[in-house]
């Protein structure tokens, strides 16, 4: 794969779409969408233009508008007439937003690789306007073998990569990196451009049945929707995507805050309403009417109060009086009460004694029914519940459960079925306070069973019906698992709406917060750090191949390798493994492996772009004999020349794009055991007292690898996300090196 020839291309058109953007007039403009409003225009000032109601702050004609950059313009030469601000045409109007018309760029091949199809796409506003893209926007790409960047103003690169080989791993409504990859944008962006590129010199050839084109664009949160591989195989994707995806344009007022346009005595908010900082990004403010008032904010004689009494949905249920903001409620003459219709509203009065009689009566009679009532609900309520745990139970397999584990000959009782009651008392109702964590598959709770045995209880988002029958089946299959390096899983839970899974508990927190300085890293010396990759790697190779159904673990990585109180790795969280078809999948993991030698993180955009995609930054490390300049102080003063030397080819082969060529997991694990054999420092015992052993020596105490270049202190310690940060360029998401 020729990926560097790529991006350099992708990175030149992009600089000279900037160059040409930039020195186009500000007459050049794209269409907009704008949302209808309940605003009203200046007075005397032409209040439509085709089906567009034009509000203030807009406005048409000199005088209509608050300051230029809200001069509408329409154009009548057009039919429908054509809503313009300079080269935008506008077509509705909310308080805050506009939206602008979707341009895609695609890209598209013949089944011989050949380009049939390549247009970028973009759009700009002017960088001195009051407006800017919204965040409720997404960057967007669709393909399977295609990665995009997008550039902004100011000064901002980010992208994405999708990939997939065949139409079955492609998942609807899922943009996590299999054929849909979606990053979200910057405030105050305002400029864009993006194209899109091919991962492989192979130009779609090995897809091409299924996905003979690419896109990616800019879109409103809401308004799409991934539909797999139908959309790969529609012709009018790009259209469709530019008529039903528009892009929201944030606006607001000056270029001052609430306070500074005060003191200034220039701040456009009239009576009976209130002034909000912008949020956006872009100097300015806006304002907005105070409750119970409604109107134009921005107009004398300013926003008006709302008469709640002329709303039949009013609460009054006697006299309704209006007043400034509100209204209050009350009873005619001759009647009590206090006039609601959520409250005891109006009642003619009565004369003392029979209506003292009659209230304790009532009361009496009320607090006894009342009492029925009640017992009856808590009955109905229990068989209820008992019916509705039955009815999950069912739903979420529990007699195909049950059926399994009596068959299941010397295993009856490996797997246990614990009841909702349990698990919420472990629990204490799940409450917050007993959260251990959250992830995209759910929530878990530490939970204290009735024996005192401390639990991690994990409780799913959702659950689809259809895969219950392989959802039992990797229940019993891992509660059989039983290895030392492997969280255990206990049991299950299928009385509630979404099964819930209880793992032993594993005390000291994750690998990635040793490595990156969330928790202590004074145990983590360079022994340490082979014997967590070794047992790491023994876990997987066990779950590959010496278990009665091979499993696949497909979330390797240092956030799901636990620790207990000793230090012992323990793998956890299994919502994303299979059986296993293919040996060769530790390309994961040796991610993991890179961490352990560097300590830097993944992905981590406070690094340079070259260092930013640990992955790409080792592989190319080892090509430069850069090696040990990368590798982390302690783990080259600590290891063996001969050790470094063998895992760093080690994570090497762990990182082949190609996965015929990857070790597989038994073969790392076997690697890992032998290099910790070599325990003794090679300078230390060979050539004796020589010069050189002297020389690599004074190396080693002046911090500098072997290569005579000073060692990298940087760790790379920054935020990370799933998928990218809003200020980098193309970078892995990490789920691609899965």
């Amino acid at each position: 794969m020729n990926f560097t020839r790529n991006t350099e291309l992708f990175l030149f058109l992009i600089m000279l779409a900037i160059t040409q953007s930039t020195s186009q007039s500000t007459t050049t403009g794209d269409v907009i969408t704008i949302t209808k409003t309940a605003n009203v225009t200046k007075p005397g000032c032409q209040s439509q233009c085709g089906n567009v109601t034009i509000p203030y702050p807009f406005g048409i004609g000199p005088g209509c508008f608050l300051s230029e950059w809200f001069e509408i313009t329409c154009n009548t030469s057009v039919n429908p007439p054509r809503t313009q601000s300079g080269g935008l045409i506008i077509l509705e109007f909310t308080d805050y937003t506009f939206r602008v018309a979707n341009k895609v760029a695609s890209r598209c091949y013949d089944p011989f690789g050949n380009i049939t199809e390549d247009k970028p796409a973009g759009a700009r506003l002017d960088r001195a306007s009051p407006f800017s893209f919204s965040q409720k926007n997404q960057f967007t790409l669709i393909g399977c073998d295609d990665f995009a960047l997008y550039v902004g103003l100011p000064n901002f690169t980010s992208g994405c990569i999708a990939l997939c080989s065949k139409p079955e791993e492609v998942v609807n409504g899922s943009c996590s990196g299999v054929g849909c990859c979606q990053t979200s944008i910057p405030k105050a962006l305002k400029f864009y451009y993006t194209s899109v590129a091919s991962m492989t010199d192979t130009n779609h050839t090995t897809i091409w049945s299924f996905d003979p084109c690419t896109y990616s664009f800019f879109g409103e949160q809401e308004r799409f929707t991934f539909n797999g591989v139908s959309d790969f195989m529609d012709p009018n994707f790009r259209n469709r995507t530019m008529a039903s995806v528009p892009i929201l344009v944030d606006w607001v007022v000056g270029n001052l805050s609430c306070r500074e346009a005060r003191n200034a005595g220039v701040l456009a908010c009239q009576a009976n309403s209130w002034c909000v900082d912008s949020d956006t990004g872009v100097p300015g403010y806006r304002c907005i009417c105070n409750n119970g008032y409604e109107g134009q904010p921005y107009l004398e004689p300013g926003c008006h109060d709302i008469n709640e009494c002329a709303d039949p949905n009013n609460l009054c249920n006697g006299v309704c009086t209006n007043t400034p903001g509100s209204y209050t409620c009350s009873c005619e003459d001759g009647y009590v009460g206090d006039g609601l219709k959520n409250g005891r509203g109006c009642a003619k009065k009565k004369s003392e004694f029979p209506v003292i009689k009659l209230s304790l009566g009532m009361g009496f009679g009320f607090f006894a029914i009342l009492v029925g009532i009640r017992w009856l609900y808590f009955v109905i309520k229990k068989k209820n519940l008992v019916k509705l745990r039955k009815k999950f139970f069912q739903q979420n397999g529990g007699f195909l459960l049950k059926q399994r584990i009596t068959t299941n000959e010397g295993n009856v009782d490996s797997t246990k079925v614990f009841t909702a009651l349990e698990l919420e008392k472990a629990t204490n109702n799940y409450a917050e306070v007993r959260i251990l964590g959250r992830g995209g598959y759910g929530t878990v709770y530490k939970g204290i069973l009735t024996d005192q045995r401390v639990v991690a209880i994990k409780k799913s988002r959702v659950m689809d019906e259809t895969q219950i029958e392989l959802f039992i089946n990797e229940v019993i299959i891992l509660t059989k698992v039983n290895h030392r390096n492997v969280v255990k899983l206990l049991g299950c839970c299928l009385e509630t709406e979404v099964p819930l899974l209880v793992y032993e508990y594993v005390s000291n927190g994750t690998l990635y917060n040793h490595i990156h300085g969330i928790g202590t890293m004074t145990w983590l010396s360079w022994e340490n750090r082979l014997r967590v990759a070794a047992e790491a790697a023994g876990a997987l190779s066990y779950l590959h191949s010496a278990t009665s159904t091979p499993i696949f673990h497909r979330d390797v990585k240092s956030a799901n390798i636990l620790l207990d109180d000793n230090y012992t790795t323990k793998i956890a969280d299994f919502g994303a493994s299979y059986p296993l078809i293919k040996h060769k999948f530790p390309r994961s993991f040796g991610v993991v492996l890179a961490e352990l030698l560097t300590g830097k993180k993944p992905l981590c955009m406070d690094r340079i772009e070259d260092e930013r995609n640990l992955a790409t930054y080792f592989i190319m490390s080892l090509k430069g004999d850069r090696l040990f300049q990368i590798l982390e102080p302690r783990v080259v003063r600590e290891g063996t020349l001969e050790q470094l030397q063998q895992i760093g080819e080690l994570v090497k082969r762990c990182l082949n794009l190609t996965g015929d060529e990857r070790p597989t997991m038994k073969e790392v694990a076997t690697k890992l055991e032998g290099l910790r054999k070599f325990t003794q420092h090679p300078w230390a015992s060979q050539h004796g007292d020589d010069e050189e052993n002297a020389n690599l020596l004074n190396v080693e105490n002046q911090e500098t690898d072997l290569y005579d270049e000073p060692i990298n202190q940087h760790s790379g310690i920054g935020d990370i996300s799933s998928g990218f940060s809003i200020n980098t360029g193309l970078v892995y998401p990490s789920n691609i090196l899965r």
